[in-house]
């Protein structure tokens, strides 16, 4: 079963009510997560069907999206600051989730979509993977891969209604003979027949509309004045400057190997100017900002992870001492008192945590050799 892309709160500039934001935050993080264990398992599939390097672009392509995504996460998990939040806050939470994604390079064109679009295009991107896999043998999952598609031509529909006029009848033809060959497969399936054939090309159809339809849209949007397109990204970077400002404080407060880059000040930029000369050279002085911000959050970002792996480390090794029957040793109980008061500051000094959890390994090492 391929995981589905949680349906984002709220829209562009409103303040999200708290404990929506609370449940999209949550499940969100179980999407990327999930998804990165299925991407994981379609690569490994791909490789040992011998057919890695023939994937190889469409892998690249969806993980490259997928990663965009979760970089925007951490911006809008940093911001939301385990809820506390005033209205502002969940104003610049809305901007990251509904606003322009930077580094989903993949979209045809370059196109900038927003954080609810990478991920139903993520999700598209992967089930056309699964599908060129042939991810599905049995009837289970062949029953499986119906109910899949069924809630992807729902999410086509909703994607029809973002049509304008024009387009919108011939989409919403489209449409209806994708829900009528689903109907026959299905009624094929009831009968005992084997659809497995049949189901593969169907799917392909409905993923090859739907990231057409999310591109479109994106392409449309990205069709507007270049005006319009500089207001909407320096909007997306003053909330990801404040979310950056947020995560930057808390690397800072939980470990002395935080790194000192300066966030950048969107406000220095000036006001969007409204004039054919200046507007072009202003979208590139906002993409360098961009550029500056994302390399700001890695570095911050991979500074918390140590501290974390390093929890996780000593966590490991007590997990060990107890499996072991020696946890209660008082050397060991000392060494890890120790490790854990000294992690638990702020900020932490890294260099003097790693030297304790290595001494808590070294008596987990010398207990269980006796």
């Amino acid at each position: 079963m391929t995981a589905t892309a949680p349906t984002a709160p709220g829209k562009l500039g409103e303040a999200v009510e708290p404990a929506l934001i609370q449940r999209y935050v949550v499940e969100l993080d179980g999407w990327i997560r999930t998804r990165k264990d299925e991407l994981d398992e379609l690569d490994g599939a791909a490789i040992a069907a011998g057919r890695g390097q023939e994937l190889a672009g469409d892998m690249g392509l969806v993980l490259a999206l997928w990663k965009a995504i979760h970089d925007r996460y951490q911006l809008v998990f940093a911001t939301w600051d385990g809820g506390r939040v005033l209205q502002q806050d969940r104003e610049r939470i809305s901007s990251l989730v509904w606003g322009r994604l930077d580094g989903a390079t993949d979209v045809p064109g370059g196109l900038a979509v927003s954080l609810p679009e990478a991920c139903r295009l993520n999700d598209a991107m992967t089930g056309q993977l699964r599908t060129k896999l042939a991810f599905a043998h049995d009837a289970t999952e062949q029953a499986a891969r119906v109910r899949e598609l069924r809630a992807q031509l729902e999410r086509i529909r909703d994607q029809v209604g973002l049509e304008p006029q024009p387009s919108q009848e011939t989409a919403a033809r489209t449409l209806a003979g994708l829900l009528l060959r689903l109907d026959q497969l299905k009624e094929r399936a009831e009968r005992g027949a084997d659809v497995g054939g049949m189901l593969g090309p169907l799917e392909m159809e409905a993923t090859t509309f739907e990231r057409d339809l999310i591109v479109g849209n994106a392409r449309r949007r990205d069709a507007r004045s270049k005006v319009i397109s500089a207001r909407e990204l320096r909007a997306d970077l003053e909330a990801r400057e404040a979310a950056l400002e947020k995560l930057a404080a808390q690397c800072v407060a939980t470990t002395d190997a935080a790194p000192r880059f300066a966030v950048p000040d969107v406000d220095a930029l000036g006001p969007v100017p409204v004039t054919p000369d200046e507007i072009d050279a202003y979208l590139v002085r906002l993409d360098r900002v961009s550029q500056a911000l994302e390399f700001a959050q890695h570095k911050y970002a991979d500074a918390l992870a140590q501290h974390t792996d390093l929890v996780a480390l000593l966590d490991a090794y007590v997990a060990k001492a107890t499996a072991q029957g020696v946890a209660q040793s008082p050397d060991l109980v000392e060494s890890e008192r120790q490790a854990r008061a000294v992690l638990a500051r702020s900020p932490a000094p890294m260099s003097v945590a790693q030297q304790l959890v290595a001494t808590y390994q070294t008596w987990l090492q010398k207990e269980t050799a006796q």
